[in-house]
């Protein structure tokens, strides 16, 4: 019997997955990645690359995606609590431009698998988050590409998260309900919405 349980979401490509976890008195052990599992659902990618990330609390990465090289990700969280989101961007797809978003922690063990051309982004909602990521293509620089994390066409509803859109992906005006500053880079905050980033 395997060790995973897959569950299929709403919109095609984007899966959720909870590993089988044992536990005594000493501890647990859990299977993160069984590529015979995997592929009994129905999910025959192959990983080429691990990616471990931190943030602190308020940091909002994404929304992210490479274009000419589309990566599929496997994510969870090991440490914190994140909401994390997937942006349909295939744009034959009926469900393109919505939005997918789970919160994903170091005690629920979920894992999202989003695979190619979708954006990812996530929201850090605890003190700390360290975040892991399997993905099925390698990093290329000078190939990436963003969405705004707030752009209103797309319309995710970020938890916790207070603020008025004034027209870009700026944080100013931003805050987590505790009080926390909305925490984005630079480059995060210049991104424009769906309808500007593709123009078809």
């Amino acid at each position: 019997m395997g060790q995973i349980k897959v569950s299929k979401l709403p919109i095609e490509g984007l899966y959720i997955i909870e590993p089988t976890v044992h536990g005594d008195d000493r501890g647990y052990f859990m299977e993160t990645y069984n590529q015979n599992d995997m592929k009994e659902a129905g999910l025959d990618m192959k990983f080429v690359q691990d990616n471990q990330s931190m943030s602190t609390k308020g940091v909002l990465r994404g929304l992210h995606f490479q274009k000419e090289f589309p990566q599929g990700k496997l994510v969870r969280v090991i440490k914190g609590r994140v909401f994390d989101v997937a942006v349909d961007l295939r744009k034959d797809s009926k469900t393109y431009g919505k939005w997918y978003g789970v919160e994903l922690t170091e005690e629920n063990k979920k894992q999202f698998y989003i695979s190619e051309g979708f954006a990812h982004g996530f929201l850090v909602l605890s003190d700390v988050a360290e975040f892991c990521y399997k993905v099925t293509d390698f990093y290329h620089p000078g190939d990436e590409g963003g969405l705004a994390w707030n752009d209103p066409k797309i319309g995710i509803k970020w938890p916790e998260l207070v603020g008025e859109y004034k027209n870009s992906a700026s944080a100013e005006g931003y805050k987590l309900e505790d009080g926390s500053k909305l925490n984005l880079s630079e480059k995060d905050q210049k991104l424009l919405g769906i309808e500007d980033t593709f123009k078809f």
